[in-house]
């Protein structure tokens, strides 16, 4: 199985996603590629954790290359996931996740649509997701915080043709949700 995480920058997607690799459970049972990207490092990230920081010269001879299976533009930076790591991990019968936008989260359903499950991450209200981000991105120019929150309002729309939905008030209840919707989906 791929399980696709989306949501608007804020949403709280890549930590859900990390507590879910963390959990007892469920971490010999998936895999997680990192993704390339070339935008600058953020301050406490490491090339290889998270993503491999790439120029853009480097992804567009990986995208020729079709070393890439999905990508995307945002705020001016790409982001691709690695074509080789999900075959891969596909052929030992690993399950997947993916943190990615409306349009990768489409991409994969379209290239695995058997065995694809999309799970769309809502923050509780469009204030706290301006609080995230407001937050998080302390170094980010207010201009890209209001990139992020322009993007995250027609992101929003696009929540119900997700396969689940889950809101993220809480993160522990959150975890739980995501956690019971992977164990039943491997269970069918």
């Amino acid at each position: 199985m791929i399980f696709v995480i989306s949501g608007p920058s804020g949403s709280g997607k890549t930590t859900l996603r990390g507590r879910l690799l963390k959990d007892k459970e469920l971490k010999p049972r998936l895999a997680n590629p990192i993704s390339f990207a070339t935008r600058p490092k953020r301050l406490g990230e490491q090339n290889g954790k998270g993503y491999f920081f790439i120029s853009e010269e480097k992804f567009q001879k990986k995208l020729k290359a079709k070393k890439i299976l999905e990508w995307t533009e945002y705020l001016d930076y790409y982001y691709g996931t690695p074509k080789d790591f999900v075959e891969t991990q596909l052929k030992k019968r690993k399950h997947l996740i993916l943190c990615l936008d409306l349009k990768g989260a489409a991409r994969i359903k379209q290239l695995y649509p058997k065995n694809t499950v999309t799970v769309f991450i809502l923050p509780p209200s469009f204030a706290a997701l301006g609080d995230r981000i407001g937050r998080r991105c302390k170094q980010t120019r207010q201009q890209e915080i209001a990139q992020r929150l322009r993007l995250a309002k027609k992101e929003l729309l696009a929540a119900s043709k997700f396969d689940y939905s889950v809101v993220n008030e809480n993160l522990a209840q959150a975890v739980k949700d995501l956690k019971y919707i992977i164990l039943k989906e491997i269970a069918r």
